[in-house]
């Protein structure tokens, strides 16, 4: 078991004089948003991600509890930036001493991007995760005793900004990030004043989804903005009608509303904290 250098907790208490800039978020009342159609019999639900691994899955075990199928097909794909093409951002990877990941594809493609450069990074470099699970992750590539890890809580990065502050004065970040992302962690380094850049070592790239028959399906469940690109690509002329839609995080809900779409079901919000929880308290109610 992995944990931090020293827990959020007992560093802040040992911080109190440091003022740390927590930007402003400039997003939408979401729970207000959503749509108060009266919840009609879902039947099929489309997933825009890839199937789970293994025969279990939280998602298979709400079929028979809700008399529900669910089918998954990715809407997009993830590509890696090609070694020659990020050399163009002028990043060496060895001039940095913290390097940040919030995923497990920014672990896979810096690991990539590594061995494609033939980069081996000082045993002394820190790796700081926005989780637990995705600091285990780096197992697959480096051996713990070897490195300096450090992860936060995924659910509010809180514990992850002290860790990053601590470290502020003595660390060159490297935020590995996809073309598109959020704005959240870069924007509170700018604003702290970081010495950080962004590198990007990967993209995501929306899949041909023609041969979908979106009819047959009553929801839609939706990860990612690159998803809703993708619907709209394939059909522009897409109409919503009377299929419920379903968004995980603010920036694809935001890209939702965006399309002029009806949004029914959303995570996280206080009451829903994930995309299972608020799945399930919609069909308790339109299943019943």
């Amino acid at each position: 078991m992995i944990s931090p250098e020293k827990s959020a907790a007992s560093f802040l208490s040992g911080t109190s004089k440091v003022h740390i800039v927590i930007p402003p978020k400039q997003e939408r009342d979401f729970a207000s948003l959503l749509s108060h159609e009266p919840k009609t019999r879902i039947k099929n639900i489309l997933l825009a991600q890839t199937p789970p691994e293994g025969t279990r899955s939280p998602y298979i075990d709400l079929e028979p509890r809700y008399k529900v199928k669910f089918t998954f097909l990715p809407f997009i794909t993830v590509e890696g930036v090609p070694g020659k093409e990020f050399r163009k951002q002028r990043i060496i990877l060895n001039d940095y001493s913290g390097i940040i990941f919030t995923s497990r594809n920014s672990i896979d493609h810096f690991f990539r991007i590594c061995e494609e450069l033939r980069v081996k990074m000082s045993q002394e470099t820190k790796y700081f995760c926005t989780s637990e699970a995705i600091a285990l992750y780096l197992q697959k590539y480096t051996q713990y005793r070897k490195r300096k890890v450090f992860f936060g809580d995924m659910s509010s990065n809180k514990e992850l900004r002290l860790l990053l502050i601590k470290h502020r004065d003595a660390t060159r970040f490297l935020y590995i990030c996809a073309d598109v992302r959020k704005d959240e962690i870069p924007s509170f380094m700018r604003a702290n004043h970081f010495n950080f850049s962004e590198g990007i070592m990967y993209k995501t790239v929306p899949n041909n989804l023609k041969t979908l028959e979106i009819n047959k399906f009553q929801m839609l469940v939706l990860f990612s903005p690159t998803g809703i690109r993708s619907l709209f690509n394939s059909f522009p002329k897409f109409k919503q009608g009377d299929l419920k839609i379903a968004a995980y995080g603010v920036t694809t809900a935001g890209a939702i509303l965006d399309k002029k779409l009806k949004l029914h079901i959303m995570a996280p919000l206080p009451h829903t904290p994930n995309i299972m929880v608020a799945l399930e308290d919609y069909l308790k109610q339109s299943n019943k």
